[in-house]
């Protein structure tokens, strides 16, 4: 069976079913506890399970970062919540420094089981410092795991698995999506790490996104169909490690790629993903890949560079026709 629930539920739910089923799993971070959550994701949590394992903090992302990673080495699984991830750069030396490299440093001795959790990306008009996407700068350090997600089965199943991971992961979410609703599943349920989803079947043209990008993806892929366009989607789901093998099936089926990324187009996922297909799949492509990014600038404020700045359905649609030689 299956019920319909937000984004925030999915995400309340699979911290309350593991903090029920492990007692060493905690949530620590900015209005957690008392206020429920900046977007309402840990509501009840501090009613149920007390303030020893729903803990607020101060405004200090790099005082908790580094208490719960220690924790993580002394057997406790924590969860950190980063009220946004651009709040999250000065831990990212707990991060990438202390968390992704404590397995290697100790020789296998000592693990980190963590999961640091948060929005990322644009929110409307939130300006240059509130909008940026970091999934590719946790992706570039070895020993994180990435994940970003937007459908609500997807991120509950997800949060499972990296709540149980004995790696570090860094969870991403996005604060415009919180209310989305979608079917999930009743019960016991996992999502592995490290599985791409294939979100419409087609022949014509392999569209790959993730997180909020791919409500944006799912329109334009409609509106392709309508033209006679047979759009395959995918929802990368995690970002590292990257699921190359479904890439690389839909390519050789579509034979054309459009790979869209909320984040700038210099180093990011959308670039590793060009990359590998043309060195797993080249001789299957009929048409160099295209990626569609966010500007190469800082996100402006004026509603009207906001549109201009980030991928829409019209530009997906047009990104398709060029990588299919159709004038548009």
């Amino acid at each position: 069976m299956a019920r319909e629930l937000t984004l925030r539920d999915a995400l309340n739910e699979a911290m309350r079913e593991e903090m029920q089923r492990d007692d060493r799993v905690f949530l620590m971070g900015e209005e957690v506890a008392e206020y429920n959550g900046a977007y309402k994701v840990s509501r009840g949590l501090l009613d149920e399970f007390g303030p020893k394992r729903v803990v607020d903090t101060p405004i200090a992302e790099l005082g908790f970062a580094g208490i719960g990673v220690g924790a993580a080495m002394n057997g406790l699984r924590p969860i950190i919540e980063f009220m946004t991830w651009n709040f999250a750069v000065l831990a990212f030396d707990q991060i990438v420094n202390n968390a992704a490299k404590t397995l290697s440093q100790s020789a296998g001795e000592f693990s980190c089981p963590i999961v640091f959790r948060g929005p990322t990306g644009s929110a409307g008009q939130l300006a240059q410092q509130h909008s940026q996407t970091f999934e590719s700068w946790m992706a570039n350090t070895p020993g994180l795991k990435v994940i970003s997600i937007v459908d609500p089965a997807d991120a509950k199943g997800l949060l499972k698995s990296a709540i149980r991971d004995d790696d570090p992961v860094c969870m991403m979410e996005s604060e415009q999506m919180y209310g989305l609703k979608g079917e999930v599943p009743e019960g016991e349920y996992l999502v592995p790490i490290g599985k791409a989803a294939i979100r419409r079947e087609g022949s014509d043209v392999t569209i790959v996104s993730f997180n909020k990008m791919m409500e944006v993806v799912k329109p334009a892929a409609e509106e392709l169909a309508k033209e006679g366009i047979e759009a395959e989607v995918i929802d990368l789901r995690t970002i590292r490690p990257l699921d190359y093998q479904t890439l690389v099936n839909s390519l050789k089926k579509t034979n054309r790629m459009v790979v869209v990324d909320e984040s700038w187009p210099f180093a990011g996922v959308s670039s590793e993903i060009a990359y590998a297909m043309q060195k797993y799949a080249f001789d299957y492509l009929d048409a160099p890949i295209t990626r569609l990014n966010a500007a190469d600038t800082s996100l402006p404020y004026a509603p009207t560079f906001v549109e201009e700045y980030l991928p829409n359905p019209e530009k997906v649609i047009r990104a398709v026709k060029e990588v299919m030689y159709i004038n548009a």
